[in-house]
């Protein structure tokens, strides 16, 4: 794929923000749900067909407001990072100190600490309004001169936010920890031995996952003005660090794996000394043409032994596919259930494949098994996240959430699903417009901002 592919079909940017109230219904939307869906992706402003990275398109947020069983507003907003604000002719917003560059709150959107927050990874969160109006940026306190990544994890004891951030002239990961409250706590600062890119990281009860793996900066690919300058460097070796949470750097141990990429952890868990972790796995990344993924990207179950110092490796599905999810009232413990987006190839998710389709999977990690949901031709989803029923409700009793693209009509849905009986939408919300294929989001319920 080249540059240009990922201003096509629905990587495509969507020209003006919208606000729509009276949004038609296909099914019945739950009547428990009380809040808003939001999720972010790029949506550039003036990309050129030769330079431009997904990666690095300005963001924009789509949300979708429900309360009474009926969605009452779809709203996209530019996050307001300082080009967005320059090109709508806006003064900047108030901008904290930290982070490598401002970001555009391109990534994911969370609440923490009754706060929306729109983030990058290498910069700082863009807090947002209920009605999607960026506000500031924040740094819980500081100092974050390195921002933070875009997948915090929140450790549902204690509701402290678990983040990692990484650097380039002195290579180091930097793993935070930030209270409830929204205050920093304490920093790590572990060496490497190369400058890598870091997405993501695991949490388990005890201890921190860390991914050392060979996508490295490329000073020369910056110093040309690449985007995203870095490049596939399987020579590198590639590895993976467990380092408790209340340890220091000199307690990371580390176990060789073999190269490969990894964007997205579905879960972590202790299983006595040994560690469990579901994620995506990528042969490559940034190998040709600075392509981002691979094809047919495999979730795996890793098994880490930090005594032996081995990796214990087993594919649960080897069909293509990406953003796992799983219920998060269990993050860092273990789990039954996790659900991704079957997709064999990035081109199905701009909709630009010969018979472009995506499915949403549910696995059954403990008897398994995989039931999947067809969309149909056509219709190409993105990331859903899973909402519980409530706060007794079990891991899998609760639905699934996110938008969908819809080719025929050149639209997109809010799409909800049971988790439990899994099968067809109970509810289809119809939006106005396309949101373009994007990256992570949240239903944040209101009790999360009281």
């Amino acid at each position: 794929m080249t540059a240009a592919t990922y201003l096509e079909g629905n990587f495509a940017p969507v020209a003006t923000e919208v606000t729509a109230t009276d949004l038609e219904v296909t099914g019945a939307v739950p009547p428990d749900l009380a809040g808003r869906y939001i999720r972010t992706g790029p949506n550039p402003f003036a990309a050129q067909a030769d330079t431009y990275h997904w990666f690095a398109g300005d963001g924009m947020v789509h949300g979708v407001d429900l309360h009474g069983g009926r969605p009452r507003w779809y709203r996209n907003r530019w996050v307001r990072g300082p080009e967005a604000s320059a090109h709508l002719g806006e003064p900047p917003v108030p901008h904290a100190d930290g982070g490598w560059y401002p970001g555009s709150g391109n990534t994911n959107v969370f609440a923490h600490a009754s706060r929306i927050l729109a983030v990058t990874e290498g910069s700082l969160p863009y807090e947002l309004t209920c009605d999607l109006e960026t506000v500031a940026t924040r740094n819980f306190g500081g100092p974050l001169p390195a921002g933070i990544n875009a997948h915090p994890k929140v450790d549902p004891s204690t509701g402290e936010m678990h983040v990692m951030s990484y650097g380039f002239d002195d290579p180091a990961l930097r793993y935070h920890v930030i209270s409830s409250a929204g205050d920093l706590l304490s920093t790590v600062d572990i060496a490497l031995p190369a400058p890598v890119m870091l997405h993501d990281m695991g949490l388990t009860a005890t201890r921190v996952v860390l991914f050392d793996l060979p996508v490295l900066f490329d000073l020369e690919l910056a110093l040309q003005g690449v985007a995203l300058p870095f490049r596939w460097r399987p020579d590198n070796g590639a590895r993976v660090g467990l380092l408790p949470r209340a340890g220091t750097a000199s307690d990371v141990v580390w176990v060789d794996v073999e190269p490969c990429f990894v964007y997205h952890p579905l879960n972590a868990y202790d299983d006595g000394d040994r560690v469990v972790i579901d994620l995506v796995v990528h042969a490559h990344a940034f190998a040709e043409d600075a392509e981002p993924l691979s094809d047919r990207p495999r979730l795996e179950r890793w098994t880490i032994d930090p005594q032996a110092r081995t990796v214990l490796t087993e594919t649960i599905d080897d069909r293509g596919t990406e953003f796992p999810r799983g219920d998060e009232r269990l993050t860092g413990r273990p789990h039954r259930y996790g659900y991704t987006i079957g997709v064999p190839s990035v081109r199905d998710l701009g909709g630009l494949g010969d018979d472009p389709r995506t499915a949403v999977r549910k696995h059954d990690l403990l008897g398994g098994t995989t039931a999947e949901v067809d969309l149909g031709p056509g219709r190409i989803a993105s990331e859903m996240v899973f909402v519980p029923a409530g706060g007794a409700a079990g891991e899998d009793d609760g639905w699934l959430m996110g938008y969908v693209y819809d080719a025929a009509r050149d639209a997109s849905d809010l799409v909800i699903v049971d988790a439990h009986d899994f099968g067809h939408p109970v509810a289809t919300i119809h939006l106005p417009t396309r949101v373009p294929q994007g990256f992570h989001g949240n239903w944040i319920p209101d009790s999360a901002l009281a």
